[in-house]
């Protein structure tokens, strides 16, 4: 019997799918629902294609209380733009939860994936950085440093943003971006410390291979959202920093363990306390989140299959009419 799938493509979605709250919620949403009993996220599929500066992440979840569940390919081929080509595509699939039919393909070219990761990453502010939040800094300068700062604004909404880059030109051009965006005061800083120093809230937004947070910066009341540690030799925050922080919590225990900023502290023998509890179980109240308004915080998010599966929900939804319908 054929059945009806809606193909949608990148402009379709951005047009219906902007970053709102209404996103940050949906995600947020998943994040409990990895926390509840029945949720089944399997391993990250990834490769590493050094021959080709490139990389493939394969991410899916099925969440009890969804409709769907996404299949997410994400290519990243950073050699691309010297072709004339974006590094990063890809797409996203929703099936049913109930029957496992196909409903949709996102011909999204990885926009989805930028959303819900800017998403979790505001989730993560409204549940670990202090409640009063005057100036953000974002280290990186790319799509989702200006992202991931968009979706902090929209819960804790600073007055002022810091933004530090390894080329000064794109930093500044980044902080215009998001003075025009936000309306708020940016300016590039040069000196990551002093970057630290003035903010309550970081966010970290490279691919970096060697840590760009230290201890030494870490003062009282900061929070810092880790997001470039999304595969195995990524490191943005210095085992020590990790260690000494009030509070570190993870988006999935098991990815953190094998490719996030936990991982460089596993393998150095240096994380001896308990088990960091995962981002869904405070949003679900299974965990306490910051203690204090001193309390230093760390999150660190590699990136789940729950907030692809959470963000293709909220895409079908949020949708109308936009797409083409085909019989299968």
């Amino acid at each position: 019997m054929a059945h009806e799938v809606r193909i949608v493509t990148e402009a379709e979605l951005r047009a219906a799918l902007p970053l709102d709250l209404a996103a940050v919620d949906a995600v947020e949403a998943a994040f409990s629902a990895l926390a509840a009993p029945g949720a089944v996220m399997p391993p990250v599929l990834s490769m590493h294609l050094p021959q080709v500066n490139g990389e493939v992440d394969v991410k899916t979840a099925w969440l009890p209380g969804f409709d769907g569940f996404a299949v997410k390919i994400s290519p990243g081929f950073f050699d691309n733009p010297a072709r004339g080509l974006p590094s990063l595509n890809g797409l996203m699939v929703l099936l049913s939860a109930r029957t496992g039919l196909l409903e949709a393909v996102f011909l999204d070219n990885g926009y989805l994936t930028d959303l819900r990761t800017a998403a979790a990453g505001a989730v993560a502010a409204r549940h670990l950085a202090p409640s009063r939040v005057d100036v953000a800094g974002v280290v990186g300068t790319g799509v989702q440093a200006r992202m991931q700062i968009a979706a902090a604004h929209l819960v804790r909404p600073f007055s002022e943003v810091r933004v530090w880059g390894r080329d000064g030109a794109k930093a500044a051009a980044c902080a215009a971006d998001i003075a025009a965006s936000l309306g708020v005061a940016a300016r590039a800083e040069p000196d990551l410390p002093r970057l630290t120093e003035a903010c309550q809230l970081v966010v970290t937004t490279t691919p970096a291979r060697s840590p760009m947070i230290t201890r030494a910066m870490l003062h009282p009341g900061l929070h810092v959202t880790a997001m470039g540690s999304d595969q195995p030799g990524k490191n943005e925050i210095a085992v020590d920093a990790l260690v000494a922080a009030d509070l570190y919590v993870c988006d999935r225990l098991a990815q953190v363990r094998a490719m996030g900023e936990l991982r460089a502290a596993l393998e150095a023998g240096l994380w001896s306390m308990p088990e960091p509890p995962e981002l869904g179980q405070l949003v679900a109240g299974q965990r306490a989140g910051r203690a204090s308004t001193r309390c230093v915080t760390i999150c660190d998010l590699t990136g789940t299959g729950a907030q692809d599966t959470a963000i293709a929900a909220h895409a079908l939804r949020a949708l109308g009419s936009a797409g083409t319908r085909i019989e299968v």
